[in-house]
């Protein structure tokens, strides 16, 4: 179990005559189960693959969260 929670890796449990099951980090499953959803929607998904795109080749600008948050209108 701690491979699968420090190290962050699937640990293949392997049964006679069943199906094999994985164990993962409930805290990975969290994050799978999210980007699942974020992705269904093809809109979503592309907005989300361009936000990374720009990202990876650091376009655009660097902003703080307080900053960011006055200019959506939490603050």
């Amino acid at each position: 179990m701690d491979q699968a929670t420090h190290n962050r890796e699937a640990v293949i449990i392997q049964r006679r005559g069943e199906e094999d099951v994985a164990l993962i980090a409930a805290s990975e499953l969290e994050s799978l189960l999210e980007s699942s959803y974020l992705m269904r929607s093809p809109v979503n998904a592309d907005r989300l693959f361009t936000a990374l795109g720009r990202a990876l080749k650091r376009e655009g600008y660097e902003i703080n969260p307080d900053t960011l948050r006055q200019e959506v209108g939490l603050d």
